[in-house]
């Protein structure tokens, strides 16, 4: 599926409707509930970065539209959000994934830390990153907000969490759209 947001309403449509689109995490969990828990860890952990905690919202929106494994809902995402929120957003949202194979790559522990579904869909995505990958990953000059990322993707996977919800998005969504 390819899509390509070109308004703010558009993505707040969107993400609305995935509160009723159940997480691969499984449970009573929804894709718009870890896109919101993503966001909510990135507000706190870096308050200054609304582009991160936008892209932390937005990184998983494309898990409808991938197959087993989620090899590639990274790249569809990244495509469907750059023409509105730019390059930046874009790639952090695509970084997501090559941040978990690099994580596994360079932190034996990490590995051990990940949720059951991020453990099966690293195979299909990649697996671990090869020494020349992993170089190339460590000199990118975001570095440090792709890792804050997956991390907060890391952490984005409890029922229930008390977060703010959609609506505190919008106006964040809307302003970035309108740059």
């Amino acid at each position: 599926m390819t899509v390509a947001f070109s308004r703010a309403e558009e993505v707040i449509d969107y993400l609305s409707s995935l509160g009723a689109t159940a997480s691969d995490e499984g449970g009573p969990f929804t894709e718009l509930d870890h896109g919101l828990q993503t966001a909510a860890v990135l507000e706190r952990t870096n308050p200054g970065d609304e582009e991160l905690q936008v892209a932390g919202l937005l990184h998983d929106l494309a898990h409808p539209w991938d197959g087993p494994g989620q090899p590639v809902h990274h790249h569809l995402g990244a495509e469907a959000v750059r023409p509105l929120y730019g390059d930046r957003i874009a790639r952090l949202i695509e970084g997501h994934v090559p941040a978990k194979r690099y994580l596994v790559s360079v932190d034996p522990s990490y590995r051990q830390a990940l949720s059951s579904t991020s453990t099966s869909t690293l195979a299909a995505q990649g697996g671990d990153l090869t020494p020349d990958e992993v170089a190339a990953f460590a000199a990118d000059p975001d570095l440090d907000a792709l890792l804050a990322l997956r991390r907060a993707d890391d952490q984005a996977k409890v029922p229930g969490a008390a977060v703010p919800g959609l609506e505190h998005w919008e106006p964040v969504l809307r302003r970035l759209a309108a740059r």
